[in-house]
């Protein structure tokens, strides 16, 4: 039996859906191909098979790809074990997703050879072009701004330097002027900074009310009209907690503002910018994050995203506006939230408060949706083998009602 419930602190698993899948190829380090299955892709392997197809690699050889890295990974280790200094690092060719290792000498290359990978001789081995970056570390240590490390696949070392060339960066250049064809110098925009840590739409947010603690996800990162950081949520977040903390990973993150639930379900925090950097994006919990352009309200049958903490990035199409739910509070009372979107995205506990986009445009913070139970705990629709049903807060409406200004990038 389904429940129409708010997604409020529920730890909950993940699940990816991988029928759009039904089959790939997987090459070797050889470049020899065989079947596999789509469900040996797991969910990170899918936002990389995204990515790839992104750049513009046809989406079945990306996938090939994708199913290769884990053999290429388990070849070069073991041939960094046998060759020690005659080999000079590997990389994966980023036009045909081959593994190549850079070697010395011809006994090496024949050895790379034989495990089918490709062999690149190259003038300078590992021990080489570790001791060049030794020079360089020893030299830069006064280089504000800058950044040097190895290029395998151009076998140097590379030193990058702020256009403005900010201070303590002549020992560094002079160092790697000494060491000739080993070293290239780059100019970058802008330079390398410490920073307090990023916070993402779609992150974890913890806070207690009467005793219990619960958990959340950041929607977006705004500006109040005061001019502070701010962190949009869903307003059932909040509540029962006025003017309370949310915490992330068990350190400040702010201090709730406002909230309006039951009717809306929308609020917003301060954020601590001392502990916390907030970034215009939201996070595609693969390592990757969708940048902010800004905000709308996307049409019916668009497809949109959702970010949180429990079922991470999931997609659908967004099916219904201006929906109203009366969510079962699981104590014989109700809730009743008015202006809400549908869509047939996944979503669970503690995904409230997330990040819904568009493309790059925000779209709303998650709300609630319907749950079902599986194994004792509640999870979306397609779990098992029911149609998601998510609600989500429209965005537009908790800027204009607060003041609020998205955080872009």
């Amino acid at each position: 039996m389904s429940a129409r419930t708010r997604l409020r602190g529920r730890t909950l698993g993940v699940a990816a859906t991988l029928a759009a899948l039904s089959a790939a190829a997987l090459t070797g380090a050889g470049g020899t191909a065989a079947a596999a299955p789509a469900e040996q892709l797991s969910g990170g392997q899918l936002a990389a098979v995204d990515y790839l197809s992104g750049k513009g690699v046809d989406r079945t050889e990306a996938v090939r790809r994708v199913l290769a890295q884990e053999g290429q990974t388990r070849t070069a280790t073991q041939l960094a074990e046998r060759l020690g200094g005659r080999m000079a690092g590997a990389y994966l060719d980023q036009g045909s997703g081959a593994l190549v290792v850079n070697v010395t000498d011809d006994g090496a290359a024949d050895e790379v050879r034989r495990t089918g990978a490709t062999a690149k001789k190259v003038d300078r081995g590992v021990t080489d072009l570790n001791a060049a970056k030794a020079r360089l570390d020893a030299a830069g240590k006064s280089a504000k701004g800058a950044s040097w490390y190895v290029d395998v696949p151009n076998n140097q070392v590379v030193v990058q330097v702020p256009t403005d060339e900010q201070a303590g960066v002549t020992d560094l250049l002079r160092t790697a002027e000494s060491l000739g064809g080993a070293a290239r110098v780059e100019r970058v925009e802008g330079r390398a900074t410490t920073q307090a840590a990023n916070l993402y739409g779609g992150q974890q947010i913890e806070f207690s009310v009467g005793g219990n603690s619960y958990v959340c996800s950041v929607g977006f990162n705004a500006t109040d009209r005061y001019g502070r950081a701010a962190m949009i949520t869903a307003g059932h977040c909040a509540d029962g907690i006025d003017n309370g903390a949310f915490y992330r990973n068990g350190t400040y993150l702010g201090t709730a503002q406002a909230h309006s639930f039951p009717g809306n379900d929308y609020a917003y925090s301060t954020i601590d910018t001392r502990n916390w950097a907030p970034q215009g994006a939201v996070s595609q919990y693969n390592g990757y994050a969708v940048r902010v352009a800004g905000a709308s309200q996307a049409p019916v049958g668009t497809t949109v995203c959702k970010s949180g903490r429990t079922t991470g990035w999931t997609c659908g199409q967004i099916q219904a506006y201006n929906v109203s739910v009366n969510y079962d509070n699981g104590d014989g009372t109700t809730s009743t939230v008015s202006g809400l979107v549908r869509s047939n995205t996944c979503t669970e506990g503690g995904d409230s408060g997330g990040s819904w986009i568009a493309g790059n445009y925000a779209q709303g913070v998650t709300s609630g949706g319907v749950g079902y139970r599986q194994n004792g705990k509640t999870v979306c629709g397609e779990k098992v083998g029911q149609p998601n049903v998510a609600y989500y807060q429209p965005i537009g409406e908790i800027l204009s009602t607060y003041g609020l200004t998205l955080r872009t990038s």
